[in-house]
């Protein structure tokens, strides 16, 4: 036979071969088709429960994390988006995990004659063949085995996964379930535990680490085996350099970056707020409050730093709230939750306390409001007794003798603030702050008496900071608001603290207070407050757009030597309002605001006279408090209004919303409004005396 002979049947027997060998893959593929349809059919519906089980999450209001907590059974397994992966990351993953991910139905047919030509020379298995979406499909449904029959499983399973949730959704699932070594899942998870930052922005060494864990996590762990977590690094760089992924200049220089060696701690910013968050709604996977994330990150180390400079034991506290919408834009609960030498873990921002000085502002508005006094209203700071035995004194125990209102609330005197709260009534005092939403709680079986304008009684620096707030919105006390995510806040009447003209002038009053020592001057309206036995130092300020209130002490209750809120209190109030940015903005004056000097002022205004007494020897007879009086506003200019006193001494002047707008001899006035709504009357005698009501012109 000729040599030309022998080669064709050669070449025909190979022909042959490849036929049959053709043949051969069309009935096996067939047959895997086959096997693969009835497989479906017959394997139990997909359980995804377990798998899309989540780490809760607390985020601020741009969705920056706050803090994650680990889910049920002790697992950090952290929410992800394919979108909010470095995308070199996932260039990095498909190289070398599955080239041809977004190509394939679930199953690698290249991938699985490969592995199965390995299996025939080697006769073992050498290579899985395992595609992204049949790793999903192990993660999903583990199994211990590695046998023929959990291999042709999870290749169901995987089409299965493909077919139900897409390319992104099996994704979504391996960016989520990967394993990292110990109780760290998913790529997030991972990412914040080794490198401290989210896995948008991983550099390329750090990105090629966190492909290589998951093949074998516990063994190239890190924080337990940095060398072998090196090596697998390095290969993975390697083999995107030589798949073109990356430039092989970039992948070297990445190879000589170090790798961690230890793990970081999970973010915890605003612990108190979260776990609040978390208690409040405990089946939600994100929560979304209204911090600021950056400003909580800035005040947080300043409450820690200030409380460890004054001693130990002692905690801090700040609250920020922005003025137009009640949202709180910071909450620090303590000097260190970690910290059980300062009780940490205690939120001291809705704990019940002493607030010193720090309601004074509130006597005076009442003051201003009923128009028993102006700002600029002489008043006398002298040694004075009221009742049988009740003699207040001065912090430095001197007194001033005659002063303006302004300069007595900027001193923070004591004499003056009782003599206002005697001719307020400490019952009515009460009442408006209760009424205002603030929380109060007196001794327990006591009444409110005098003691209650310098701070004997309780209240949290939450609602403290909720009635500046007030001040600042032109007396409307806002309703806190913690989250974004929550349901929408009903709209409704707000409580008042104060009507608009009193409610700025305390606001005027307050921004002229000398700043404390050290501090840069700043035009902040501010009050400070000291307990008695110097258990809590306070201090609240505020601008037109934001009220923020600080509170140093220890959360025992137990008293410090030298803790006094204009020292410690004041300066931490002005270093976190300059961590805010920006000038303080004073609150816009209303139209009707009265300025003027105390030689101007009407005469009853122009001195508190002690023994006017009570606000009850003067009465209002008409209108009556509360009544609602039709007097046409709604269809034009509205008729007039007559005003009717009974008591009191002559000349009387009647007010309007802290404005004077009549004088008479009589106790007969009309007053002539402008339009319909809510307004305050008031009337004083020549003696000083004065009664207030409230009504609704329509």
């Amino acid at each position: 036979m000729s040599e030309r002979e022998t080669s064709a049947r050669r070449r025909a027997a190979w022909r042959r071969a490849a036929w049959r060998l053709a043949g051969v893959a069309a009935v096996s593929g067939l047959a895997a088709c086959a096997w693969l349809g009835v497989a479906l059919a017959r394997l139990p519906p997909l359980d995804l429960t377990a798998a899309e089980a989540r780490s809760p999450v607390v985020l601020d209001r741009a969705g920056t994390l706050l803090r994650p907590f680990a889910t049920g059974d002790g697992r950090w397994r952290l929410p992800l988006e394919p979108a909010a992966t470095d995308p070199r990351f996932l260039a990095l993953l498909t190289a070398y995990e599955d080239r041809r991910f977004r190509d394939h139905p679930g199953v690698d047919p290249l991938a699985l004659l490969r592995a199965a030509g390995q299996w025939l020379a080697a006769g073992r298995i050498v290579s899985g063949a395992s595609t992204l979406s049949m790793q999903v499909a192990r993660l999903v449904e583990p199994r211990g085995a590695r046998s023929l029959g959990a291999k042709l499983r999870q290749i169901a399973r995987a089409i299965e996964l493909e077919r139900r949730l897409g390319k992104d959704g099996v994704l979504r699932l391996y960016l989520a379930l990967a394993p990292y070594g110990g109780p760290v899942e998913g790529l997030r998870a991972a990412s914040l535990a080794y490198f401290g930052r989210e896995p948008a922005r991983l550099t390329l060494a750090e990105a090629a680490l966190l492909v290589a864990l998951p093949q074998a996590p516990e063994a190239r762990r890190p924080d337990r085996f940095p060398r072998a977590a090196r090596r697998a690094r390095d290969r993975v760089l390697d083999l995107a350099a030589a798949r073109g992924v990356v430039p092989a200049a970039e992948a070297a220089s990445a190879k000589a970056e170090p790798v961690p060696h230890g793990r970081k701690p999970f973010p915890m910013l605003a612990p108190h707020a979260a776990e609040a968050a978390l208690a409040q709604e405990p089946g939600r996977a994100i929560h979304r409050l209204t911090l600021d994330a950056r400003l909580q990150a800035r005040l947080e180390p300043l409450a820690a730093e200030r409380a460890a400079s004054l001693g130990p034991g002692l905690s801090a506290a700040l609250l920020v709230i922005d003025n137009a919408s009640g949202e709180v834009r910071a909450q620090v609960g303590s000097a260190g939750y970690l910290d059980p030498a300062r009780a940490g873990a205690i939120d001291m921002t809705g704990a019940v306390r002493s607030p010193g000085s720090a309601l004074k502002p509130f006597v005076y508005a009442m003051a201003f409001e009923a128009g028993l006094a102006h700002p600029e209203t002489l008043i006398e700071d002298r040694p004075s007794r009221f009742g049988a035995s009740y003699a207040p004194e001065n912090f430095d125990l001197t007194f001033q003798g005659t002063v303006t209102a302004r300069r007595a609330l900027q001193l923070s005197l004591n004499v003056p603030a009782v003599e206002l709260m005697e001719a307020v009534g400490p019952a009515r005092f009460i009442a408006r702050l209760r009424s205002a939403g603030a929380a109060i709680v007196l001794p327990k079986d006591a009444a409110p008496g005098l003691p209650v304008a310098l701070g004997g009684l309780g209240i949290t620096l939450a609602d403290l900071a909720r009635l500046y707030a007030g001040l600042a919105r032109g007396g409307g006390v806002p309703v806190l608001r913690r989250r974004l995510d929550g349901p929408a806040m009903p709209k409704a009447v707000l409580p008042r603290i104060a009507e608009p003209v009193a409610a700025w002038y305390v606001a005027d009053v307050l921004r002229g207070t000398p700043p404390p020592e050290s501090a840069l001057p700043n035009p902040l309206a501010y009050k400070t407050g000291t307990s008695y036995g110097y258990r809590d130092a306070w201090a609240v300020g505020f601008d037109r757009r934001t009220t923020v209130a600080a509170w140093l002490g220890r959360p025992d209750g137990a008293g410090v030597p030298g803790l006094v809120g204009r020292i410690a209190a004041a300066p931490l109030l002005f270093d976190a309002f300059a961590r805010l940015g920006g000038e303080p903005e004073a609150v816009p004056r209303p139209r009707d605001a009265l300025v003027a000097t105390t030689s101007a002022l009407p005469p009853p205004l122009r001195a508190l006279r002690r023994d006017a007494g009570p606000a009850d020897r003067l009465r209002i007879a008409y209108p009556p408090d509360g009544a609602r009086i039709d007097l046409g506003a709604e269809g034009g200019p509205p008729a007039g209004l007559a005003l009717k006193a009974l008591g009191g001494t002559p000349p009387l002047t009647w007010l309007v919303g802290g404005l004077p707008v009549t004088e008479s001899d009589r106790r007969q006035a009309e007053w002539q409004p402008d339009g319909a709504g809510f307004v305050r009357i008031s009337v004083l005698d020549a003696a000083g005396a004065s009664d207030s009501v409230m009504v609704r012109i329509e």
